[in-house]
């Protein structure tokens, strides 16, 4: 595990009327993990996502990234401080190439704006050009080159969840949020999504938390699992050790599933 904690939540709660989301929810992620959320629907998941993005809000308890504390930073700030994310349902302009989608995602790095530059007026056709370098080497890690001047919404379920990938990566990000990344997803693209994720890690050292459904591939890239029950942590650590937990195992992944 690295050292140096990259983020740190401490005793959030969040209510919506009268359902309580989340309730006193404390942990940490340490820089360059893969940190992998897991639990039943209603676990309060993706309320944890939200809150780190800015989307929500906690009631109470704090959120603090790089030691800055982000708990009522509104999404674009805290985006620009280097958290981006995907979402459990694709978030992608259909009608736009994949190149322009993944050219959206470097906005937060814009000067002239994403309309100047997607229109190319003068000194924003400059900036489009340099821009773009990060963006093709997106693609060409992704593996998507043949795909650049496809509209996104021509393109196969698990291309779609690549390309939303890429837009996300195309930000340059410290830490990565992934809602459910391989949802929907057959064998052989869950594998290569997985591929795409340990190498993001490996390669660039982005800190990764994701949400994921599949224990298989929990328990194949993760450092670190935390489970979440009703809005409330029960368990934190290994792989193994998660495996190992009574709570876990009669509630969450059952007997067979991690024998």
């Amino acid at each position: 595990m690295a050292a140096d904690v990259e983020l740190q939540i401490q005793g959030v709660s969040k209510q919506f009327g009268g359902v309580q989301a989340m309730n006193r929810v404390s942990l940490e992620v340490c820089q360059g993990e893969i940190v992998s959320v897991i639990g039943p629907n209603g676990a309060g998941k993706t309320t944890l996502l939200n809150m780190i993005s800015g989307f929500y809000h906690p009631n109470s308890g704090s959120i603090l990234f790089a030691q800055r504390d982000i708990t009522h930073l509104a999404p674009h700030r805290i985006a620009a401080l280097g958290i981006a994310r995907t979402f459990q349902n694709i978030a992608l302009f259909r009608g736009m190439t994949v190149l322009d989608n993944l050219m959206l995602g470097r906005h937060i790095h814009m000067r002239t704006g994403v309309l100047a530059a997607m229109l190319r007026f003068g000194p924003a056709r400059r900036e489009e050009v340099a821009q773009r370098r990060v963006v093709e080497d997106v693609i060409e890690f992704l593996e998507i080159e043949a795909l650049r001047k496809r509209p996104v919404g021509s393109l196969a379920y698990g291309l779609q969840k690549r390309v939303e990938l890429g837009r996300a990566l195309a930000a340059e990000p410290r830490m990565l949020l992934l809602d459910e990344p391989m949802g929907g997803m057959n064998v052989e693209e869950k594998e290569d999504m997985a591929r795409f994720i340990l190498d993001v890690n490996e390669e660039w050292g982005t800190t990764i938390v994701l949400i994921e459904h599949d224990m298989g591939v929990v328990m194949d890239i993760s450092e670190r699992v935390i489970v979440l029950d009703l809005g409330a942590k029960i368990a934190d650590g290994t792989p193994q050790q998660v495996k190992a937990h009574p709570q876990v195992i009669t509630a969450y992944l059952g007997v067979q599933a991690v024998g």
